[in-house]
């Protein structure tokens, strides 16, 4: 990816600002010989990967559709810049928080194909999750007790940080990559478990991670449920 220069990333924030009274409004980017062509801007989009969250949810939570901010971020001309940068001009916009900032960003890095599918700044990150029916400290406990636990997940893993009845940080057995794990009450008797496996090396490793910790969870799901 490359890195816009000081001079391009002002030009780039004084677009930003630019606005009708009608809404949006962006001068004609002025092209140069580091600018990529309009058909490898084709090419990234059309190996794009859509949204994971609905339009309708990311228009009620931040008052503009998924086709709104990426037109904006296009107009500033955003598939030119770093991470860090097409976060530093939603932030100048202003009306998002952190966690919308980094959403919008990566949702429109994934859209525009300039990240891959399950890519992080820090790595791969996976998802799973598992309804469960039974109390939530049972599957808490499923996690946080060592000899429940190795009864459906025999590998060694370190648990860094733990909230009773809630969530669990933990330093997986390669010891580079970690899991976030959050256990959700759905009911008295029904609970939800979310496994979110991140700082994988690559798309590969992320796409088996996610079916380990498919049949992981249906092992603790099996054991839990068994009278």
């Amino acid at each position: 990816m490359r890195i816009v220069p000081p001079a391009a990333r002002r030009k780039l924030n004084e677009r930003l600002r630019t606005r009708t009274a009608t809404g949006w409004h962006f001068p004609a980017p002025h092209c140069t010989l580091s600018c990529p062509s309009q058909d490898l801007l084709q090419m990234k989009n059309k190996r794009g990967i859509s949204p994971t969250i609905s339009d309708d949810a990311v228009l009620k939570s931040t008052g503009k559709s998924w086709k709104q901010w990426f037109a904006i971020l296009d107009a500033a001309g955003a598939q030119l810049c770093s991470h860090k940068e097409i976060v530093a001009l939603l932030r100048e916009e202003g009306g998002l928080n952190g966690w919308w900032q980094q959403m919008v960003t990566v949702s429109y890095e994934q859209a525009r194909g300039m990240r891959e599918k399950h890519e992080k700044t820090d790595g791969f990150q996976i998802g799973v999750s598992k309804t469960i029916a039974v109390p939530v400290a049972k599957v808490y406990g499923a996690w946080a007790d060592g000899r429940t636990r190795k009864r459906w997940l025999p590998e060694t893993i370190t648990i860094r940080k733990k909230t009773e009845n809630s969530s669990l940080r933990i330093t997986w057995t390669d010891g580079s990559s970690s899991l976030d794990v959050m256990c959700y009450a759905k009911g008295e008797q029904k609970s939800q478990v979310t496994v979110n496996h991140g700082r994988l090396p690559d798309a590969e490793a992320a796409e088996m991670a996610k079916a380990e910790w498919r049949a992981r969870l249906t092992r603790l799901k099996d054991m839990l449920e068994k009278k």
